[in-house]
């Protein structure tokens, strides 16, 4: 039986896939090679992109400052790495049923898939290749890249999350959405981002170009991922209010900060693992191990700018289909002072705490300021 484009939307549906888009595999002739669907699958005729929706509720608990799991679990690991996988299977299967091959590809970070290892034989590519996700379901056809680099499609808007299927069946292409398709270009994700880690709209020097082989050519910012991944990761102390209170006297400039995405990784990993003997619990960050190990990673800005600002002002405007009969801000969303919040006397506050309460008046005299 042939297998058609039109089929395999429909099994999508069935499967619970909020959206799905084909482009044709010449749309992508000109990728980076570490970054190719050929590199991966050189057979392939077509790639699938699917995404399923993030419930607005999941970004709830962290608008009222109340509760992180949620975003964490149901708005980004998780969705990333079980429930959207598992449809991408069952559509993999399907398509394999009617005699075709299918290549389920993981939403990876191609610029940190550790490539320093030698190729397996002459002529072939070192491991891991890894596509951009987000350039190629904008070449499929299934939304746009927003201006801050977050993925819309025309009933979600930003609340996505991508998968992509590399196969050898010759489908049927969707059209490629114009830049600003979706996407308002109003910069609410520039002023809203915790991070600064937007560039102004009018930045015309600021933005990236992706050619899809002459067919269309689109843009977005050229995010500042260092800033990014700080807020992301939390260690800004203006979206964290973890880090505020293990370190309230850490007044790290994440908004001019020029560090590196790999820079910022290191760091807000280091503090997320590390330990401390002299603390209670004996962790940098407490929380942060506590989420890690209960959901698998951490998320602690929440997409303030990018898809909390950005799902708000397309709501507001209608420019998506699914709506709600309330709108998300019923208030001003919160931010906490970057200033330090207390410069408190002594060394050690665990200790210096711990011995106040259990023997008062014992560290009479060790920390005395000069009199003036």
């Amino acid at each position: 039986m042939k297998l058609t484009s039109q089929m395999i939307k429909e099994r999508a549906a069935e499967l619970g896939i909020d959206c799905i888009a084909i482009g044709n595999i010449e749309r992508f002739a000109g990728a980076p090679k570490l970054m190719a669907p050929q590199s991966i699958f050189p057979e392939a005729r077509s790639v699938i992109a699917v995404a399923m929706r993030i419930p607005r509720g999941t970004y709830r608990g962290i608008e009222e400052g109340t509760h992180w799991h949620n975003y964490t679990f149901y708005s980004y690991n998780k969705l990333n790495t079980l429930f959207r996988p598992h449809l991408s299977y069952e559509l993999c299967c399907f398509i394999e049923d009617h005699g075709y091959e299918a290549v389920p590809h993981f939403p990876a970070v191609p610029e940190g898939n550790g490539t320093t290892r030698e190729p397996v034989a002459e002529g072939k590519l070192p491991p891991d290749v890894v596509c951009s996700v987000r350039v190629i379901a904008a070449g499929c056809g299934i939304g746009e890249i927003g201006y801050s680099k977050v993925f819309l499609t025309k009933k979600f808007g930003p609340r996505v999350r991508l998968g992509l299927i590399f196969t050898d069946a010759e489908l049927e292409p969707d059209p490629i959405l114009d830049t600003g398709d979706i996407c308002l270009h109003c910069g609410a994700c520039v002023r809203e981002c915790p991070g600064n880690a937007v560039p102004p709209v009018k930045n015309k020097d600021e933005r990236l170009y992706v050619d899809f082989n002459g067919e269309k050519q689109i843009w977005y910012a050229d995010v500042r991922m260092g800033r990014c991944t700080l807020s992301h990761h939390g260690l800004n102390n203006e979206c964290s209010p973890f880090l505020k209170k293990e370190f309230p006297n850490m007044a790290l400039e994440v908004r001019n900060t020029e560090m590196t995405e790999e820079e910022a990784y290191i760091m807000t990993y280091t503090m997320a693992d590390g330990q401390w003997w002299r603390k209670p619990g004996e962790k940098v960050i407490n929380y942060y191990d506590y989420v890690k190990k209960h959901t698998g990673y951490y998320a602690i800005c929440g997409a303030r700018g990018c898809i909390r600002a950005c799902m708000n002002a397309l709501e507001k405007t209608k420019r998506i289909e699914n709506l709600f009969h309330n709108p998300f801000y019923y208030k001003k969303s919160w931010l906490l002072p970057h200033e330090p919040t207390e410069v408190p006397e002594g060394v050690n506050p665990y200790r210096e705490a711990y011995l106040d309460k259990k023997y008062p008046g014992l560290r009479e005299g060790e920390y005395v300021k000069a009199k003036k």
